[in-house]
């Protein structure tokens, strides 16, 4: 068994590992990175998902909004992120809510075929203004130490403060908006990754609405051209050229952390470092070092992925171009939202499905092989709420949720779906778990923090000033589990490095 000395040594090779290595390489530090599977980028990557149809699908994660466009320049990225034209579509019976990025008279008159006012829309617009002055405040601090609340706080009104940080969001949704399916669209947000009612107390729901709302201050979400492996591949190659050392096909077993450093052990192979960065969930941490494990995570949201022959036509009339090139809302009323949340929480199958479609293709084809792409080939990516790990036990409830889905895209549609459909995956949270090593497939590896110091919180230390910290100070988080982590944004990975550069 061989034994090597190096500066810094990361566990688990995905995006945000990839993000604090190069950092830390460049400013001539020796990193190693140990990744149990045959690749790096963890959910953040390109699959060929269907046997012999030639298209690479970003199989678990597939959209950016929180890599901020610093860190891109900062690693000198080569990535285009490309806006859709649609933000979302919401179908109901009789026509359907259109809501566009760049919001004009088309979304008005959307909100008043729906509502038959435009009290509704001005409404939305107030609301969203003011949840912008919310994000313009929180997203200049993600790439420093942690801010203190009360210097947040005091940068927006106390009303909209109020209802994003300090009562829960339902309440705020239900009293603002009137419509139960605008509440919903609004309270997707929320939810997504998230397994909680939209009044819960503890506030989850909120920091997951606000996580989706503040990426660059602008809170859009963009279509990674070349998909998600495109962003792993560039991100791959300034690791290497900075001279990182990575490492797949390399499980670790255990970890011991010190006052003075960490020793990292696997399968022929003993590695002493100065520091360890975690990219794996903070569960996984404590079990390879032997600590009381936490509550193991629970995560919450069925995958499909799809490949089509077309786009199918809708009951509405809308040209499906439009429709499906934002986010495509099914089942997605509060009163559906709530309903569902509350059989999944007695432990049973939500009776319909809840969810949002997402379309790669209208905005990128590049993923596509030649003839894919010469067709009218699409993928469609669903992303269902409010199945958690415990209500689909075996591949028999992940076919009722499937044929969920089908019930209820079929709704809305002038035609089936399922004559179009070429190919079709789907993964539980449970499938997640193997497939990636995400304790109980919680995307975010635990439940979302603040992104800053409360009240009272005195940070002793460059790690705890970061947001990185564990309870051994030699042993820093740097992935999805870190104080401001959750997503693809590689926040936790520039931050964890920042600590380490600091100390």
């Amino acid at each position: 068994m061989s034994d090597e000395r190096t500066d810094v040594v990361i566990v688990g090779g995905g995006h945000n590992a990839l993000v604090a290595a190069t950092y830390l390489a460049r400013a001539g530090k020796s990193v190693v990175i140990l990744e149990r599977l045959g690749h790096v980028g963890g959910a953040a990557i390109s699959a060929p998902v269907f046997e012999g149809l030639d298209a690479r699908l970003s199989r678990y994660s597939y959209l950016v909004s929180l890599m901020p466009e610093q860190v891109i320049a900062d690693l000198g990225l080569q990535l285009e992120l490309r806006s859709r034209d649609t933000a979302s579509y919401t179908p109901y019976d009789g026509g359907g809510l259109l809501i566009e990025t760049a919001e004009g008279e088309a979304t008005r008159e959307s909100f008043r075929a729906l509502t038959g006012s435009d009290d509704e829309y001005a409404h939305w617009k107030s609301f969203y203004d003011e949840v912008a002055t919310v994000a313009a405040a929180v997203s200049p601090t993600l790439l420093s130490p942690l801010p203190h609340v009360g210097d947040l706080r005091d940068q927006v009104e106390m009303a909209i403060w109020t209802d994003l940080i300090e009562e829960p969001l339902g309440t705020a949704v239900e009293r603002r908006f009137a419509n139960d399916l605008v509440r919903g669209v609004v309270a997707t947000d929320a939810l997504i990754g998230t397994f909680a009612s939209l009044h819960d107390s503890t506030l989850i729901q909120n920091r997951c609405f606000l996580y989706h709302l503040i990426g660059n201050g602008t809170g859009e979400w963009r279509v990674p051209v070349g998909g998600m492996g495109a962003v792993t591949a560039e991100l791959e190659r300034v690791a290497r050229e900075a001279g990182v050392s990575i490492r797949t096909n390399c499980e670790v077993d255990g970890i011991a952390g010190d006052p003075d450093g960490a020793t990292v052990t696997g399968d022929g192979f003993v590695i002493d470092a100065q520091w360890l960065l975690s990219g794996v969930a903070p569960y996984v941490l404590a079990r390879l070092l032997g600590d009381q494990l936490p509550t193991k995570p629970s995560g919450s949201q069925f995958k499909i992925n799809l490949l089509v022959s077309r786009l199918p036509a809708l009951k509405s009339g809308i040209d499906p171009a439009i429709a499906f090139a934002g986010t495509f809302h099914l089942g997605e009323s509060m009163t559906e939202l709530e309903a569902a949340w509350k059989t999944a929480a007695a432990g049973q199958l939500p009776k319909a499905a809840a969810g949002e479609l997402y379309c790669h293709t209208l905005t990128d084809r590049s993923i596509l092989g030649a003839d894919l792409a010469g067709s009218d080939a699409q993928t469609l990516t669903y992303f269902g709420l409010h199945t958690p790990y415990e209500v689909l036990p075996d591949e028999a409830a992940a076919t009722r949720v499937y044929e969920q889905f089908l019930a209820a895209i079929n709704e809305h549609l002038a035609e089936p779906i399922e004559p179009l459909i070429l190919g079709v995956e789907h993964k539980t949270p449970a499938q997640i778990e193997d497939a990636l090593g995400m304790p109980g497939g919680h995307i975010f590896h635990g439940d979302l923090a603040w992104p800053w110091l409360e009240e009272g919180e005195k940070p002793r230390n460059s790690a705890e000033r970061w947001g990185v910290a564990t309870a051994h100070p030699r042993v820093l988080l740097c992935g999805s589990g870190a104080r401001r982590g959750g997503a693809v944004s590689g926040i936790g990975g520039h931050n964890a490095a920042h600590a380490i550069l600091e100390a």
